[in-house]
């Protein structure tokens, strides 16, 4: 089956991922493909995409649509979900993945960069989100999964900005679970902690203590997120250590959480 680059119509279920290039949004399309949803894949780089749809139409016999998008734009949303109705395809699951995060100094970090970085963490999320909800409650069934993080539980410190991103969309998603509940949508806010992918070089935080703790595999990631998903569990962390420590969070004082989260931060000595 050949990779088509314009939506179309099928009658089975389709997923569509942002940030589906590498990482846990490549691991979630493989999951999603394993089960025989057509997928659209959407990212920035189209040759990944391409190389990654070949693989799973092979593998799955299923429709693969490719969207090279910088999704760090104003208007990209409903950019994209018009194109995605304009081709007569309907999306049964949205997987709001894409984000990255910028390490540094609120102070020093370049303006121009954070503010795409709220735009792709918050807004695009957010207006993707609103669009595709929308036409999940019409049809009354629908299951949305977006990737917060382990930051969302806890001021960051060097990464200031991006943890108060990831804070937004994990309260974003609780409130929207509740809210679509009784539509027949889903919304499920995955929380990962370090994880192996581009992000960390990404953020240029490749010394930071914080990675030195351990870091799961995108997969397994991706694989909690599923189940997450298909259960319509509003907020699920990945990894038991994680859980482990989002609990503790709660307990202790807020300025020693600060301190400490400062702390792992930081770039190691030598």
């Amino acid at each position: 089956m050949s990779t088509k680059t314009a939506v179309t119509q099928t009658s089975r279920q389709t997923a569509l991922i942002t940030g589906a290039s590498l990482g846990i949004g490549l691991e979630l399309a493989r999951l999603f493909a394993r089960d025989g949803n057509d997928l659209i894949l959407v990212a920035r780089s189209e040759s990944k995409l391409q190389e990654l749809a070949r693989e799973l139409e092979a593998a799955h016999d299923i429709k693969v649509t490719v969207i090279a998008a910088d999704l760090a734009v104003p208007g990209a949303a409903a950019a994209l979900h018009a194109k995605v109705l304009g081709g007569g395809a309907t999306v049964d699951y949205l997987v709001n993945n894409a984000g990255y995060g910028l390490y540094g100094r609120f102070l020093t970090l370049d303006p121009s960069e954070e503010a795409q970085m709220l735009q792709l963490n918050m807004v695009f999320l957010t207006e993707a989100t609103r669009l595709f909800a929308a036409d999940m409650a019409s049809r009354r069934r629908g299951r949305i999964l977006n990737v917060a993080s382990t930051a969302a539980f806890q001021p960051g410190p060097l990464m200031a900005t991006y943890y108060a991103t990831k804070a937004f969309v994990l309260s974003f998603s609780e409130a929207l679970a509740n809210e679509l509940r009784d539509d027949g949508v889903t919304v499920t806010a995955l929380c990962p902690g370090p994880t192996r992918s581009g992000f960390q070089a990404k953020a240029k935080m490749e010394g930071s203590r914080l990675l030195s703790l351990g870091m799961m595999d995108a997969a397994p990631v991706a694989a909690i997120g599923y189940r997450a998903l298909h259960r319509g569990q509003a907020v699920v962390v990945a990894g038991v250590s994680n859980c482990i420590m989002t609990q503790a969070l709660r307990l202790t004082p807020r300025t020693l959480v600060t301190r400490i989260s400062r702390y792992v931060s930081e770039q190691k000595a030598g």
